[in-house]
Parts: C-alpha cells; structure tokens; sequence
C-alpha cells in the first residue's frame, strides 16, 4: 500500500525540495499528533493562526450549528448571510470608530490585493511604497511589495510603480509624497525575523502620510488577534492604520482574511465599475461562524492578559549565551542564532523531539516561537527545556 507521505511527494504541488513530511493525524490545544503516536508541542501555530489553540471546542461547535444551516450560497456581497454579519459587527466594535466597513477574503494575500485596489481608485493615485524585507503574500499583486528582489525575478514583471523603503528607518519616510497613494507595512516584519520597529517611527509614519494625503495600511496578518499582547499591534504605538489587513489568527483554524476601512474608502468599490471587488467564497459563513467564536474566546477568556506574562517566561527559560538575541513582542518571537545549519538542526532535533519550531523566509538564521495564546506554564517550560537541549547540542 502507498503511504500518503509517497502520495503527498508524487500527488502534490511542492513548494521546496526538502519538504519537511510530518505526517499529522491530529491536533489538539497546543498539539499535534502523528500516525504512529508521535507528539508534538505546536510553538508555530501553524504560522500564527491557531492562536486560540488546535480545535477549540468553542469554535468546532460553532462550525457543527453552522454545518445545519447553510454552506455556500451566493458570491460575496449579494445575499445577507448572519455569520458574515455577526462577525463584521463584533470585529468593528473591538476596533477605532474610524473603521466603518469589513469586507472578508479567504486569505491574507486576497486582503492585500483588495487593499491595493482601493487605495489606487480612493486616492487616484498609483505609486505604492512597501518595506524592505516584507511580507505580504504571493499572489502577483502581492508579491510585488516584498521587498527581496529575489523573490521578484522569476516572475517579472510585477506590478508598476512600486517603490521601497527601509523599515524602521526615519530617514526614508521622506520617500512618501503628494504621488503616493498607500504605504503598506507589517505591524511587525514577521518574515525578516520578527523585527519590531520604534513608537517614534510608526508615530513620523502616520504623520507623514497624514501630510501627504497617502493612506497607510497595516498588515496584522501575522499579528492580529492578540498574538503580541494586544487585541492589534497597531495599539502599541498610539496610531490607527486607514486600512487594516487580517487573515491568520482571525479564523480560529478556518480560512478567512480581511481588510477594514473607514466606509468612504471601502465605498469606492461598489460603482465606477459596479463590483468593484469580487470573490466567491470570501467571508464563507462557516469560516465567520468559526471566526466570532475564535473572538468571542479571547475576549472572554482573557487570553490578551496573559500574553506578557508567557512571552517573559519563555524568555527567562530561553535566557542562553548561545542565542545571540531574542527578539519580538508578546507571544511572536524570534531566537537569533549564527547561521541556518544550527537552525535546520536545531528545529529538527526539536521535533523529533516533540516540540515543533520553524524559521523564517527573509531570516535564515532565527528560529520562529509563535505558540498558541492558550500554551500552559508547564508546556513552556518543556518546550524550552528542549529548545535549550538542542542549542547545547548545535551551537
């Protein structure tokens, strides 16, 4: 009998040629689980998503009372569908009074791209400015504001008239003009290694494009729903985006992304041409059913308030002379160390060791530790104890 991990390598796409091939059977809180039995503590939530945990029972009752009513119906934006609704409702009131209107993807990527459109047609303008080292999808739209040329030449030509600058760095901010339409930014550049950038710069960005009449729109694919300590990373720095992106975290396992905007921006999509921005299956209602149950739990079950509290702890147990820095904020964090064998042998140590870690796109030599927000004390601690076992070993 062909196993599926044969099947997986001959029947499916392949995305690298040194694919990783644990097998999951299932997964459970901060676990997963394989065919034979294998074990592993989850610290990479399947790259921030499963931030309220592996099937919350919450949410996987939410999705069975969805199930019994209705799937698919109709494209987006036609018929009212009470999950997209409830959940668009609750989302707003957890944000700024300046958000207006949720329009719901089924990625991240799909928010960029929808984020994109409307900036241009709002501000009828077309230069778009990213960061260095970002972010933001692999979609074409998307991927032509990562700014790592490397990733750009196999598929050129990208879109037009995008240009970048350095993260975190004021001096740049002066690249944004009268003919910049959006600047987009990652709360935190998650993908470079979980860089986290100054209160002063996110301030001197939001002034500047305040004075240049250039939106600014936030990617907290990666750090919405409470991964860094806040409901928003955005709330670190005392500023509101004009356009806020989500995905990740806010389906509590189910795919789903966003993007929010004051309605005046939103609006520009509905004429001029009429559907302006389509999709068929963005905002899926058992997806939104999945996603209000995700928000209900961490709001009521508090589990913001414990994010600093459980990002200390892994730094004290992680407190290593090999580890050269550990960086990040809340529970989304980088462990710098000197090169990608030590990271390749750390992480693989790890997991046949039953703890999952993983590394990072734009950023070889640093490990990702992303668990999810429910992860207990005790989990940490084992989690770090092998973490620790694995540096003594590689570094």
């Amino acid at each position: 009998m062909i196993s599926n991990r044969e099947l997986f390598l001959k029947n499916t796409a392949q995305t690298s040629d040194s694919p990783r091939l644990i097998e999951i059977e299932k997964a459970e809180g901060s676990y997963l689980y394989g065919p034979q039995g294998q074990k592993y503590l989850d610290l990479v939530s399947g790259f921030n998503v499963s931030n309220i945990g592996h099937r919350h029972p919450r949410v996987i009752q939410a999705i069975k009372d969805q199930l019994e009513k209705y799937l698919h119906v109709t494209v987006y934006g036609e018929f009212v569908q009470a999950p997209q609704v409830q959940f668009a409702t609750k989302l707003l009131e957890n944000l700024p009074d300046s958000f207006g209107s949720v329009y719901l993807t089924n990625s991240g990527a799909e928010a960029v791209e929808g984020s994109m459109k409307i900036a241009k047609k709002y501000t009828g303008r077309r230069q778009i400015i990213a960061a260095k080292n970002a972010y933001h999808g692999s979609t074409q739209g998307a991927l032509s504001l990562i700014g790592n040329a490397e990733y750009h030449k196999a598929y050129a030509p990208l879109l037009p008239e995008i240009d970048f600058i350095e993260y975190n760095k004021l001096q740049d901010l002066e690249c944004i003009t009268e003919k910049t339409a959006a600047v987009f930014v990652e709360a935190i550049q998650g993908e470079a290694g979980v860089r986290v950038p100054s209160v002063e710069y996110m301030q001197a960005l939001r002034n500047k494009c305040n004075e240049t009449g250039a939106l600014l729109i936030f990617d907290e694919i990666q750090t919405g729903f409470g991964r860094t300590g806040r409901l928003f990373a955005f709330e670190h720095f005392g500023i509101v985006p004009d356009i806020l992106m989500l995905a990740k975290g806010i389906g509590g396992g189910m795919p789903l992304g966003a993007f929010v905007a004051p309605k005046a921006i939103m609006d520009v999509i509905k004429s001029n041409p009429m559907l302006g921005h389509i999709t068929t299956f963005g905002g899926h209602p058992v997806s939104c059913a999945a996603a209000l149950a995700s928000l209900n739990v961490i709001l009521e079950e508090k589990l913001i308030e414990k994010v600093e509290q459980k990002a200390a702890l892994f730094r004290k147990e992680l407190a290593h002379p090999k580890i050269k820095e550990i960086r990040g904020l809340g529970l989304m964090m980088c462990l710098q160390v000197e090169n990608f064998d030590q990271v390749y042998n750390i992480s693989k140590y790890c997991a046949d060791n039953g703890v999952m870690i993983d590394w990072y796109l734009h950023c070889e030599t640093a490990l990702r530790v992303a668990p999810p927000l429910t992860i207990s004390e005790e989990e940490i601690m084992e989690a770090c104890r092998i973490i620790r076992a694995a540096i003594d070993k590689f570094c």
